[in-house]
């Protein structure tokens, strides 16, 4: 079986010897996406309301660029710095994926990369 690397810019560019995202037969999976503004390299770290949506436009942009879309999503990974956000994030979570529902897990984890507040990660079917 093949291996295609996903890279895009319109979601942050690896900063280690990773990719954005990997296509294997008919999946993709990402990277785990900190809420990175691709534009300005800023981390939005406001509110969890906030970086959940940049982590989840990283994620689609890379989904796109494989072909794919946020609806052929199979199973979501959530890290929060503070399970006590779970709600807030659920929220903006709610209005990427509707319908049929991915599989998904999420826990509050020691400490993300930049301090960031929340890192997403996907599988994906491949158009």
């Amino acid at each position: 079986m093949d291996k295609t690397i996903i890279n895009t810019k319109n979601a942050p560019g690896a900063i280690g010897p990773y990719s954005q995202g990997v296509k294997v037969g008919n999946f993709i999976y990402t990277s785990g996406q900190l809420p990175i503004n691709p534009k300005t390299g800023e981390l939005v770290n406001d509110d969890i309301k906030n970086a959940t949506k940049m982590s989840l436009e990283n994620v689609k942009a890379i989904l796109e660029k494989a072909g794919s879309s946020l609806d052929k999503v199979v199973k979501t990974l959530v890290l929060l710095k503070d399970i006590n956000d779970f709600a807030a994030m659920n929220e903006v979570y709610g209005e990427y994926f509707t319908g049929d529902y991915p599989a998904r897990s999420c826990f509050q984890v020691g400490k993300l990369p930049k301090d960031a507040l929340v890192e997403i990660e996907v599988v994906a079917i491949a158009e």
